[in-house]
């Protein structure tokens, strides 16, 4: 009978997401889920599972991976300066600070508002112990925020990047205040310097991980059933955890630092989503059902004062994300800056590592434990729903791409005809005495002015679309006119030059050309080698359209599970230079580029749907 209660929480892991699923909860985290349905089962409700030694090595062994893909989920990258940015982007973030010092400051206050809390806990004698108290008010749960940022779409923007930082901030501040907390009421003689040389440890991890990262014989034993990668993912956290407890310090600090150090590394996606599987799949979803089976809501309920400390609690964690986040307001709207907030007061993991190492010190009461346990979980349910209602997210039905043609011509004309559609806003803008003199589809803006001057342009709004294409018949109007658009950092800038299809001054600022030369050649070359090309090239139901995956909810969907029901095919998929035949198996990334085929108003909708979502 010593394996019923591992069978049932194995069973209540795996039937939790499928029950969750069909009752169509999408506002409530697995993990949540997991903690309910351990609460259920658990000493609450049904009393149907003990723990024993077995559970406790699983438990264990989840909590340790949870701290460990915390770690991992760090994105160092964040903390560099973006410089893929243009001019005109640049321009307007000189307006506002970097994200890391917006970052920096609002999390100093968060820390600030979080000591002033943790006194009045003491104050009003509900909580005495100052320091876990400031551990868990201004912590921020990465396992939260960042499935929500990437569900919304907004983890690359101004405020998603702000969001991230913060949570990361936090996320690394609580890590090392709770191992302080640990060494400060550990029973034996821990020094600070024995953890110090722990960090030490870390750094010769670190710089041995890039060298056998680089060693050509193991890349021969990356796959098939040696998988070294994961072999030594697994050492080095064992190692890790081995060297913190031995130490002294909490075996998830050496977890944690096993997931930084990965992380550093810049492991590859098919192993990041080997060592999710591990996790997410097995071991931590029994620490949380182990977690709420823990969990004695009856005997909370006997004490009303300890239930009191709950509402308060939820209040210190919105009030010190609150404050601290309106700092941002000068530069985003009043919506954008009380989500964010609200996103930012979500906590989980370091709060049950918290109360469940200071339950095991002696420092707090199981009761209190549970206490702050049930508070985390109450505001990873109703923090994630807030968010996505009060978020401001922009119209993406209604979104266009704006292009404007220079020169009014019998190449032009034809462009800005065929172009114009719900997806693409064409405008056209033309010499008075240099033009052709065909009437066009009103869709179609027309600008008649004397002369290409860069004043008038900018003043006529030129340079605020998102595609340029310089296509008069003079070189010379060209080459001038796509200099002064990429100077005035329009994205794409598109020239035609015929005396020269090789400008190096152009394509060193990003400037793309083409000639009726080179465009010719191409299409002869094509027309010998394959009779068909014109019928294929002319005909919009055969063409090939590339489009770029920018939306985070289809990040690593298979082919098979991708919800669109348009008449589209996907033909190739581009992934870091590499040309990807597509299967029902092969999963899409992010930032890969797709080339597709079928009805031109799928293609639209399906290059809105991708593309244009962030």
């Amino acid at each position: 009978m010593e394996f019923v209660s591992l069978v049932v929480v194995v069973l209540a892991a795996f039937l939790t997401p499928i029950l969750v699923n069909r009752l169509r909860i999408t506002f409530l985290p697995i993990v949540v889920a997991e903690i309910l349905m351990g609460i259920i089962i658990g000493h609450s409700f049904l009393n149907i599972v003990e723990r024993d030694s077995i559970l406790n090595i699983l438990s264990t062994l989840g909590f340790i991976f949870l701290m460990f893909l915390s770690g991992l989920e760090i994105d160092f990258k964040a903390f560099k300066k973006d410089k893929s940015s243009t001019k005109k982007e640049e321009k307007v973030k000189k307006q506002e600070p970097g994200h890391l010092q917006l970052a920096i400051v609002v999390f100093m206050f968060i820390m600030i508002i979080s000591i002033v809390f943790a006194y009045m806990f003491k104050w009003f004698g509900l909580i005495d112990d100052v320091l876990l108290m400031v551990i868990i008010i201004s912590t921020i749960s990465l396992g939260v925020v960042v499935p929500t940022l990437k569900e919304m779409n907004i983890m690359r923007t101004t405020i998603g990047q702000f969001i991230l930082l913060v949570a990361v901030l936090a996320d690394l501040v609580t890590m090392i205040l709770l191992t302080a907390y640990g060494t400060l009421h550990a029973s034996g003689n821990t020094s600070l310097w024995l953890i110090g040389s722990l960090v030490v440890f870390t750094i010769v991890f670190y710089l041995l991980g890039g060298f056998f990262k680089k060693a050509q014989f193991l890349q021969k034993l990356m796959d098939g059933t040696t998988q070294i990668g994961i072999r030594a993912v697994f050492a080095l956290i064992l190692l890790l955890v081995a060297l913190a407890e031995g130490v002294g310090a909490e075996n998830i600090l050496g977890a944690f630092l096993a997931g930084v150090v990965v992380s550093l590394l810049n492991p590859d996606e098919d192993m990041v989503e080997k060592l999710d599987s591990f996790g997410y799949g097995f071991f931590i979803p029994i620490f949380f059902i182990m977690v709420g089976v823990d969990l004695n809501i009856p005997e909370l309920i006997k004490e009303p004062a300890l239930l009191l400390i709950i509402p308060f609690l939820i209040l210190a964690f919105l009030i010190s994300k609150l404050i601290p986040v309106f700092y941002v307001r000068r530069w985003f709207d009043m919506k954008t800056t009380i989500s964010s907030a609200f996103l930012l007061t979500s906590t989980l993991s370091l709060v049950i590592a918290s109360a469940k190492i200071a339950e095991q010190l002696g420092t707090i009461s199981p009761e209190i434990s549970g206490i702050l346990i049930l508070s985390a979980v109450i505001t990873c349910v109703f923090v994630p729903i807030i968010f996505k209602k009060m978020f401001p997210m922009p119209d993406e039905a209604t979104r266009q791409i704006e292009v404007s043609l220079i020169g009014k011509n019998q190449l032009t004309i034809p462009i800005a005809q065929n172009l114009s559609s719900q997806l693409y806003q064409v405008s056209l803008y033309y010499r008075n005495d240099l033009s052709d003199k065909r009437k066009l589809s009103d869709a179609i803006s027309m600008v008649e002015i004397a002369d290409y001057e860069e004043g008038l342009l900018e003043r006529l709004g030129l340079f605020k679309r998102n595609i340029v294409v310089c296509s008069t018949n003079d070189d010379d109007i060209n080459r001038k006119v796509a200099l002064m658009a990429k100077a005035h950092g329009v994205k794409r800038v598109i020239c035609r030059l015929e005396s020269s299809s090789n400008d190096e001054s152009l394509q060193r600022e990003g400037i793309e050309v083409f000639s009726s030369y080179m465009s010719n050649k191409i299409l002869l070359k094509g027309l010998i080698e394959t009779p068909n090309m014109l019928n294929l090239l002319s005909n919009v139901e055969t063409s090939l359209y590339e489009i770029a995956m920018l939306n985070h909810q289809y990040d690593q969907i298979q082919l098979r599970n991708f919800p669109f029901d348009g008449d589209i095919i996907f033909v190739r998929i581009i992934r870091n230079n590499e040309s990807i035949v597509p299967h029902g198996d092969t999963q899409l990334r992010y930032r890969d580029r797709v080339i597709v085929t079928g009805s031109k108003e799928y293609v639209d909708e399906l290059k809105r749907e991708l593309e244009f979502y962030y």
